[in-house]
């Protein structure tokens, strides 16, 4: 499935039992594996005011690895 990372921004992101995580803010790419590493469910900049900027994203994101099924509504794993 190809899809531009513009049309992600805003999709509900919930776990597979129905519960709300948030709506996606941010994407984090990981260009050496050549994939998606996780959704943010805030903007990173949100971020910079932190001392631990990875303790942040751990905290404020789901790990790509994690979706179940992707459409309008995300549905991920647990949590």
């Amino acid at each position: 499935m190809t899809i531009l990372l513009s049309e992600l921004y805003g999709r509900r992101i919930l776990t597979a039992d129905g519960r709300f995580l948030g709506k996606i803010e941010e994407v984090i790419l990981n260009f050496e594996d050549k994939e998606v590493s996780h959704l943010l469910l805030q903007k990173i900049t949100d971020f910079e005011r932190s001392s631990d900027v990875r303790e942040m994203i751990a905290k404020n994101s789901v790990l790509y690895k994690r979706v179940m099924n992707f459409g309008d509504t995300v549905i991920v794993k647990g949590k």
